[in-house]
């Protein structure tokens, strides 16, 4: 049974930074395509970065562009774990934050995509 673990959220500052964690159990990441997306109360849920296979021995991260440049996404195969880190954090950030894992590599910034979720982590960021 794929399961999705997320841990890091909690209470950060404008300007400040978090980091988030996403343990997978079930299978190994191998090529798989994995990603953090976040939803605010009222709002969709939004894609703001991912790691996919690129076919040549190496992984790419895409970032919704709100997140650029502040937010670094990265995973530790052997670990079986995925990665965010949240820089010079803004109180739009504040969302829960929920880690996905597409096997079939579709698109990567469609939550459609995703065939396994886990069950959220709360970020909020005070102004």
């Amino acid at each position: 049974q794929v399961q999705l673990v997320e841990s890091g959220g909690g209470l950060a500052q404008a300007g400040g930074s978090l980091r988030l964690a996403c343990t997978a159990s079930g299978r190994t990441l191998g090529t798989d395509t994995m990603a953090w997306f976040r939803q605010a109360p009222g709002k969709e849920r939004d894609f703001v970065a991912a790691t996919t296979w690129t076919g040549f021995s190496t992984y790419y991260a895409y970032y919704a562009d709100s997140v650029q440049g502040r937010f670094t996404i990265s995973r530790d195969n052997a670990k079986n774990t995925v990665s965010l880190q949240m820089n010079s954090l803004k109180p739009e950030d504040s969302a829960v934050y929920y880690c996905a894992r597409d096997p079939n590599r579709g698109t990567y910034y469609s939550r459609n995509a995703y065939t396994y979720w886990g069950q959220g982590t709360q970020v909020t960021v005070s102004s």
